[in-house]
């Protein structure tokens, strides 16, 4: 029998405090509080109208990195309605300066002020909150995660995510399991955790060790392989799909990279499109790319990324309906990596709100806001589809790893 456990949330979870320091260049020509966050947060402002003790904003850490980095690129109107906002409710923001609570908006600030803002508690959006138990011991614990929830606290998510139930599972934060790897909030599947301190460092080690080997061993084989075939033409042009057509050279790859230790990851995922190989091998670098919403950028397809291997085996193709269902084993791992390669080569992942072939975001525009707040604490949803949005299907299935303290082979998998 099946062990599950999970708590329901709570209506609201405990907000959230921000820290600044303010810096010299922040200080000259006489910076004033509201000038600070209309144009450092200036996503983070309270809705306007809002009543003190409601006041809703946009509060997560990722989120402040934006603003900074596109306050250059907003409008004076923009600028102008947001200082308003601001201004509207900061009676009702806990602000302190130095320690001191300030609630004059013209407070000037000085360099090395600190500035600790406290975002009121809000209702987190849907998700789930039950877990299955796959797997535990006194070291590892695996986790059938559903769909929809978040594994690790950010954005709107700071109360409803594994590791919240973890906690509330164990009780003991010192003692709680921690996730060793992430599963995108809209994948479903295994997910493993370390109970241990020890077991954390050693699964961390073998994933790095993993990706690390994956890197240097494409590098080597890509360099003679270009150097074989310079006559060789394909659609894309690029090594990643040459190497799909080279089967061979990407075993002698996985052969080397398995001299690492066992450890690999096996997903099922349901492909738009009909894919013809049997078999096909991916190994398109992916990097980042500046984006709305995303802090440190969408992750996609790049000729000047990081190194990424994924098998793709078809499973099942559903002509009348246009869409395969496929097995992919990926040893390295880069952040939406089945998503990103999928729709490289043409067959984006059914549902996909994001990725669209090619491996890049169906839209790349100026940031704009979807002002309906929702319940959400009046968070300023970007309009753009962002890496967290779920629709899509992709289930982490198999995962087969080397014991952090026995050193057997482990395999673990969601029947």
């Amino acid at each position: 029998m099946a062990v599950t456990f999970g708590e329901a949330w709570l209506e609201l979870n405990d907000g959230l405090t921000y820290r600044d320091i303010i810096r010299s260049h922040d200080s000259g020509g006489g910076l004033s509080l509201i000038k600070f966050y209309s144009t450092k947060h200036h996503s983070s402002a309270p809705l306007l109208g809002a009543k003190n003790g409601t006041v809703g904003c946009r509060g997560s850490k990722m989120v402040r990195l934006v603003s900074r980095n596109c306050c250059l690129n907003l409008t004076r109107d923009r600028v102008s309605k947001i200082s308003v906002s601001w201004s509207d409710g900061f009676c009702g923001l806990q602000i302190t300066v130095d320690g001191k609570v300030v609630t004059d908006p013209d407070t000037v600030l000085r360099t090395g002020s600190e500035l600790v803002y406290h975002r009121l508690p809000w209702k987190e959006p849907y998700a789930p909150h039950m877990l299955e138990v796959l797997f535990e011991d006194d070291h590892l614990i695996a986790l059938n995660k559903p769909s929809g929830l978040q594994v690790l606290p950010g954005g709107l998510f700071q109360q409803r995510t594994v590791l919240t139930q973890l906690q509330w599972r164990i009780k003991n934060h010192e003692l709680c399991p921690v996730p060793v790897h992430r599963l995108g909030r809209g994948t479903s599947g295994i997910l493993l955790c370390a109970k241990t301190k020890f077991a954390k460092t050693r699964l961390a080690a073998l994933f790095a060790d993993k990706t690390s080997a994956v890197a240097n061993r494409l590098q080597k084989k890509n360099i003679h392989f270009l150097r074989a075939h310079t006559n060789f033409c394909c659609d894309f042009g690029h090594i990643g799909v040459l190497l799909i057509r080279n089967l061979f050279v990407c075993r002698k790859v996985d052969n080397e990279v398995n001299k690492v230790g066992k450890m690999s990851k096996i997903y099922r995922a349901l492909a738009s499109g009909i894919i013809n190989e049997d078999e096909v091998v991916i190994d398109q670098p992916i990097g980042t790319l500046k984006y709305p919403g995303v802090a440190k950028g969408l992750y996609v397809a790049s000729l000047s990324g990081k190194p990424a291997l994924s098998r793709v085996h078809v499973l099942k193709r559903d002509v009348q309906e246009s869409v395969t269902v496929v097995q992919v084993e990926i040893q390295s791992g880069r952040p939406h990596q089945i998503r990103i390669h999928l729709s490289f080569i043409g067959h984006p992942l059914i549902g996909d709100p994001l990725y669209v072939t090619g491996g890049k975001p169906q839209c790349s525009v100026p940031e704009t806001v979807d002002e309906t707040f929702a319940e959400d604490g009046g968070y300023h949803r970007p309009a753009n589809p962002v890496p967290g949005d779920c629709g899509y299907y992709l289930h982490a299935h198999q995962l087969v790893l080397c014991h952090p303290m026995t050193n057997e082979t482990c395999f673990v998998a969601d029947v």
